[in-house]
């Protein structure tokens, strides 16, 4: 089984992931890591650590797709979380692995961003992983990346949860969602 956490970044992807480890047993990959892995060990990697999701993604989705497939193939777990899993990648897996992944998308609403950017998207940005860089993002610019990535998600016709009033309820359906997936995988 392989759990796929996408979204834009500041949305709770790398915290899910470390809870569902710690839940499950299951480990997860990050692709920052791994971004920042190939980027340090070959500055010609064919991308920076400051280009756009969209290009990082496309560089990096071979070899997450590769990852997937050798996972399922083995029988063995992995969760893998970043914002530079595209909606559309999801499509691109072969039919006869996708009974064995639960993919699920994070974003926020309009919304939600207005109220509580600086106080709770930005203040716990920092929650699993450390950023030392500070967000320069523009409300206006973070709102128009999650309505964007909402339009690609229902384009697509991924699994897209968007926290729109309290995070704590309603990310806690999406822990729901997973939970009932994993249980049907599993059989339980």
């Amino acid at each position: 089984m392989v759990i796929l956490i996408g979204g834009n970044g500041c949305t709770g992807k790398t915290l899910m992931a470390q809870k569902l480890l710690e839940k499950y047993k299951i480990p997860y990959l990050s692709i920052d890591h791994l971004k920042m892995g190939l980027y340090r060990g070959d500055a010609n990697c064919g991308f920076t650590p400051l280009d756009s999701n969209e290009l990082i993604g496309e560089k990096l989705w071979p070899i997450i797709k590769g990852v997937i497939m050798t996972n399922i193939e083995n029988k063995q777990s992995i969760i893998i979380e970043g914002c530079y899993l595209l909606p559309h990648f999801v499509k691109e897996i072969d039919k006869s692995y996708q009974e064995e992944i639960v993919s699920v998308f994070l974003g926020f609403s309009a919304k939600y961003v207005e109220v509580n950017y600086k106080s709770k998207i930005i203040q716990h940005r920092n929650a699993i992983e450390k950023r030392f860089y500070f967000e320069d993002r523009a409300l206006i610019q973070f709102i128009s990346e999650h309505d964007e990535f909402r339009r690609k998600c229902i384009e697509n016709g991924v699994n897209y949860f968007e926290i729109e009033n309290d995070y704590g309820e309603e990310i806690s359906k999406v822990y729901d969602y997973i939970d009932s997936r994993v249980k049907t995988l599993n059989n339980i």
